[in-house]
């Protein structure tokens, strides 16, 4: 059986412990798998120009992280509406008739938060960052029943692209100009936002502006306890971590990739035991 080439194309991605996942995956099937850290700025080539060469080079798919989410639906066929109005892609197929885009962002953080809190809903949230993760969580809290979301980005035009892809959401959708003023009032704080990851330490708020909050998310997950997280569990918010969103919607991947099952317990132990996850 030829091994399974697979690959995740983004930056800033040397922590990133998807190899770990996708081969451990598959040593539960007896598969080999390979699993490449592409990084565009490294090998001299954009992203059009990464994604290329893996269409043709063998690929069975790849992962898309930061800041290549949404450039990637330009060189995809996306079959799920949901997915389209999304407008990012984290997981491709290379099919025999062309690329298929899926987000496994959008049901993993759905996972993740209905593991953390499994009888409660959001209710109202602040989240900063609207680019490609946050497109994804965004639509996962509106799916979860959300009350409020109210969207800050530094770039204001992907804050009011957010909400103009949330028009038909059961949810009142508003947008910030003041991210600390923002998050005051709110049930739940969500980072979309890269900062707190390795190389981009700190959060995206102070930690006073989270006094009244209820729960806190960070996508960012190398590390895996953020600044953000830090300063949530000090002010006394129960905390969903980014290596769950990892780790789910990593697993609902590997199926696509894959075709097969997986058992999540025995990966998430492997993952744990391997000391590669601080």
């Amino acid at each position: 059986m030829n091994p399974l080439r697979l690959g995740l194309v983004g930056d800033n991605i040397a922590q990133s412990q998807s190899p770990l996942l996708h081969t451990t995956a598959g040593a539960q099937h007896g598969l080999q798998v390979s699993y490449d850290r592409l990084v565009p700025a490294q090998q001299n080539a954009n992203f059009d120009k990464i994604f290329a060469k893996c269409q043709s080079s063998g690929y069975r798919g790849i992962n898309i992280t930061y800041p290549y989410k949404e450039v990637a639906t330009d060189l995809v066929a996306t079959d799920d509406p949901l997915v389209k109005a999304i407008g990012a892609v984290n997981t491709v197929l290379f099919e025999q008739d062309g690329p298929k885009g899926f987000n496994t962002d959008f049901t993993g953080f759905m996972a993740a938060y209905r593991s953390a809190r499994p009888q409660l809903k959001p209710g109202s949230v602040f989240q900063i960052g609207c680019g490609g993760v946050g497109r994804a969580v965004a639509f996962a809290l509106a799916a979860l029943g959300a009350e409020k979301l109210v969207l800050f980005d530094r770039d204001l035009s992907k804050a009011e692209n957010l909400k103009q892809s949330l028009r038909h959401a059961d949810l009142d959708v508003v947008i910030a100009n003041d991210a600390v003023a923002a998050a005051h009032g709110v049930t739940g704080l969500v980072n979309c936002t890269p900062v707190g990851m390795v190389g981009l330490e700190g959060s995206p708020i102070p930690k006073a502006a989270m006094a009244n909050a209820q729960w806190a998310f960070d996508a960012v997950y190398t590390p895996e306890r953020t600044q953000f997280l830090s300063d949530a569990a000090q002010m006394g918010l129960a905390l969903i971590s980014g290596w769950e969103l990892f780790f789910h919607q990593g697993i609902q991947a590997w199926a696509l990739f894959s075709e097969r099952p997986v058992e999540p317990k025995q990966i998430r132990a492997e993952l744990r035991e391997s000391g590669d996850l601080q």
